[in-house]
């Protein structure tokens, strides 16, 4: 491997946020969930977590579509939602589901800075289930002014995200190490074999 290359793995590490994650439920297209990888990838998410309860669990993502993203991430396949929950609770203070709701808050209101959060996202055409949405802390919206009121969930994830980003980058979240030493040198380690024949 040569040194620039060793370099930009570590630049990478050294940015990556434990503290935000996206979890995708009963997501059907592949591509779909590949471009939702390489938005993850592109703010720093390491971690994203995959429920499969109404549909097989994907044997492959669209390759094209994630630019090979899923290389560079940790995914968690779950088929059951309160399995899934579970081990968000362990990382994560804050679950919020995608949901058009009365009580729903806007993107723009919640603190990615002060919290740990995931985000849930849902089926294609009918959203998070109810299972989801009531073992979760809240729903957000993206705020919209078309007369669609819903966005293709590899757009919405990204909005999201880069919320995300945008405020952790203002607060700094991103000028220091905020994975753990052991933790990085294991991705490093992991991600080597892949880095020599990119």
């Amino acid at each position: 491997m040569t040194p620039e290359r060793k370099n930009k793995l570590w630049n990478v590490l050294n940015k990556r946020q434990p503290n935000l994650t996206v979890v995708m439920e009963n997501v059907q297209d592949p591509h779909n969930i590949s471009a939702v990888m390489r938005s993850c990838d592109a703010v720093g998410i390491q971690d994203i977590y995959i429920i499969t309860t109404k549909i097989p669990r994907h044997k492959k993502f669209g390759a094209k579509s994630s630019s090979s993203a899923v290389k560079w991430l940790t995914i968690h396949t779950y088929d059951n939602v309160e399995e899934c929950y579970r081990a968000l609770r362990t990382q994560y203070q804050k679950i919020y589901t995608t949901h058009l709701a009365a009580n729903a808050a806007h993107l723009y209101e919640l603190n990615f800075v002060q919290n740990s959060i995931a985000l849930v996202f849902g089926n294609e055409h009918e959203g998070v289930s109810e299972a989801a949405r009531q073992l979760a802390d809240g729903n957000f919206i993206i705020p919209q002014v078309g007369i669609i009121q819903s966005l293709n969930i590899s757009v919405a994830c990204a909005v999201s995200i880069y919320e995300a980003f945008r405020q952790k980058q203002l607060a700094g979240h991103y000028d220091k190490p905020a994975l753990n030493i052991s933790t990085m040198e294991r991705l490093f380690a992991e991600w080597a074999p892949d880095a020599e024949n990119n």
